[in-house]
């Protein structure tokens, strides 16, 4: 018996000397229990610390919220009210179904006027200026910019641009919320967008898509391209800021194809890198300048261009304008032009482009081919005239 409780007292001396090792082990090398453990395979048991203080998975997809783009975004998009005076004369239909189809109807007592409101939205650019959309305020007498903050401005036109359907505004108001653009990445096809501005009257909107693709021309004889987006555009969008994930302006919406098209999800916009040379011509000048060469192009046919490099397809030309450059340095119809100063043309497009980019004055070297032979000729340029947009507005 006392050899038993000898044996016993030893014992539990050795657990109190051994959980005595542990906590000052432990005090030590804190994670020693968690290496050991490593070490000899046995699984940590979590601690009601662990359990409450444990992160969930991170998210890997995309934002769960654009809420942040649109709050950097959205104080930089105004409501913009254009008022004209329009000229109507009731007419009275013919009740013959020929004449009706010949001569529509007869006026039917004086002319009387009547003030018309349209509707659109802007974006703050600079201090003091927004851009928009030439159709919102063209022929307009009296523009009224409502603010994100609350304030009214009367605005004054700058300059137009028709080919990009685009015009500059000045307000006379301090403390404006200039919007950030995006300069330091190109927009691809895919990204996703925000359509931010005054649809409907109803005032800032907001809607998501992607774009649906780039480099869009919505004219033969416009040397501009556009963004093309499934973001909802409806009336009073027009003008309004195309910004990326991030609140920055990419884009300005213009116009939709609507559903007297059958189409839906079709919407475009002018990019801000153009929307930006506009911009800073129409301060600098009052209007935009663009070489022209005084010719009307197509694509290459097949044939024709056998034999030649797929990155410098070119352009053919189709018409020549009597007493344009172009006639004056000797192109003729049906000549494939290959290359304008130090660029290779890709498609008509892009030569539009390159010569648009050009001053007026400038000579530039343009190599082709004509009937299958090699030639040069030098092209002095000059101002490209006005044109009339060709693309339906629904917006």
């Amino acid at each position: 018996m006392k050899h038993a409780a000898g044996t016993l007292a030893f014992i539990a001396r050795f657990v109190v000397l051994g959980l005595a090792a542990a906590f000052v082990i432990s005090l030590a090398w804190p994670d020693v229990g968690h290496r050991l453990r490593e070490r000899f395979g046995v699984a940590p048991t979590p601690t009601t610390e662990s359990i409450s203080t444990s992160s969930p998975p991170a998210h890997t997809g995309g934002p769960i919220s654009y809420a942040d783009a649109v709050a950097k975004a959205a104080p930089s998009v105004v409501n913009i009210y254009a008022n004209k005076m329009v000229t109507e004369q009731a007419v009275q239909m013919y009740t013959d179904p020929v004449l009706q189809r010949l001569f529509g109807g007869r006026p039917t007592g004086p002319a009387y006027k009547r003030r018309e409101q349209s509707l659109g939205s802007g974006v703050i650019v600079l201090q003091g200026y927004v851009l928009t959309n030439n159709h919102v305020i063209a022929n307009a007498d009296d523009i009224q910019v409502l603010l994100y903050d609350g304030r009214v401005a009367k605005a004054t036109v700058v300059g137009a641009d028709v080919e990009t359907d685009l015009a500059v505004l000045r307000i006379d108001a301090g403390n404006l919320p200039v919007i950030h653009i995006a300069d330091h990445r190109p927009t691809r096809t895919g990204d996703v967008v925000l359509a931010i501005g005054n649809p409907l009257g109803l005032n800032q909107t907001v809607t998501m898509g992607i774009v649906s693709a780039i480099g869009r021309q919505l004219s033969s004889s416009s040397p501009e391209d556009f963004i093309q987006t499934d973001a909802a555009i409806n009336l009073g969008n027009s003008g309004g800021a195309l910004v990326n994930t991030e609140g920055e302006l990419v884009g300005i919406n213009t116009l939709l194809i609507g559903k007297a098209a059958n189409a839906e999800g079709i919407s475009f916009a002018i990019p801000v890198a153009s929307a930006k040379r506009v911009l800073d011509q129409i301060i600098d000048s009052g209007h935009v300048v663009r070489g022209w060469m005084g010719a009307d192009y197509t694509f290459v046919p097949v044939a024709a261009d056998s034999g030649l490099p797929a990155a410098a397809r070119g352009a053919q030309v189709t018409d020549i304008y009597p007493g344009g450059p172009a006639a004056t340095a000797g192109i003729q119809p049906h000549d494939i032009l290959l290359r304008i100063g130090s660029e290779d043309i890709v498609d008509p497009a892009d030569l539009r482009r390159h010569e648009a980019a050009l001053k007026p004055g400038s000579k530039v070297e343009v190599s082709g081919l004509r009937n299958g032979a090699p030639f040069h000729t030098e092209v002095i340029l000059a101002q490209r005239p006005p044109t009339t947009p060709t693309a339906s507005l629904d917006s």
